[in-house]
């Protein structure tokens, strides 16, 4: 490893429309063994520019603030370690690091994800039985448990094309609100139906399986796989499956 590296950082504001609008400025640093690219943020931040805006919290990859694009991909710089992103940096070229490219810019490396709140209040909560002990089976608990180890860090809806690429936020709810909905509608003791608006409101049909968001998700979650096809699926059989259709009519007849 070498004892000094250049990194190329995005420094700028929204302008009067809201757009971003800045450059790339580099930042020559020494480093030390073990350090991730979060730790050359933070020298960079003591020693060159202390008005370097940057998300974080924890620097132990659990509570998905430090997300940003590490030589165009996205992840946390707190996972992610200077050894493994010099190897793959061509040799006399700097380091990339840019803030999330699907949401808006407020600063420098940080971005407004205040949609992932709204988006938030718009799923149905759990609607369980009433009362506190509440009994399913381990393999239950088990599948649920992968839905539960998000961080919400937003990367996998960075790398949605759907979102980066098309902006639509409106219609879309992105693979971190369909892993929370499959959480839900997966649960052994939930009765509300969310299918309806999973389709429509949601809009998983934009989703056509790219599998990008799995493959940049730090919890290791199976969001295609796990999440989004079992949730397609489920609109498929209740839109669209003919013969659970006539199921249906004929348990209504009956």
């Amino acid at each position: 490893m070498s004892d000094e590296v250049t990194f190329r950082v995005f420094r700028g504001e929204p302008d009067a429309d809201g757009d971003p609008f800045g450059q790339m400025v580099d930042y020559t640093v020494e480093i030390e063994e073990g350090m991730v690219v979060l730790d050359v943020i933070h020298r960079i931040q003591a020693e060159q520019a202390p008005d370097l805006a940057c998300r974080w919290n924890c620097k132990a990859g659990k509570c998905g603030s430090c997300s940003a694009e590490v030589n165009g991909k996205p992840k946390l710089m707190c996972m992610t370690r200077m050894d493994d992103v010099l190897e793959e940096t061509p040799v006399g070229e700097p380091v990339l690091v840019k803030p999330m490219q699907a949401f808006p810019l407020t600063k420098d490396l940080v971005t407004d994800t205040s949609w992932a709140y709204e988006t938030d209040r718009r799923i149905a909560p759990i609607n369980g039985p009433e009362e506190a002990d509440w009994e399913f089976h381990q393999e239950e608990a088990d599948r649920l448990q992968e839905f539960r180890s998000c961080i919400e860090c937003m990367l996998c809806v960075d790398t949605c094309h759907v979102l980066r690429e098309h902006q639509m936020f409106e219609e879309f709810a992105g693979p971190r609100f369909f892993v929370r909905l499959a959480g839900l509608e997966m649960h052994p003791l939930d009765s509300e139906s969310r299918i309806p608006e999973i389709k429509d409101d949601f809009g998983i049909g934009y989703c056509n399986i790219t599998r990008c968001c799995t493959e940049v998700c730090p919890a290791g979650i199976n969001i295609t796989d796990n999440a989004i096809i079992p949730l397609k699926e489920r609109v498929v059989t209740e839109y669209y499956d003919p013969l659970a259709m006539l199921a249906r009519k004929l348990g209504l007849r009956g």
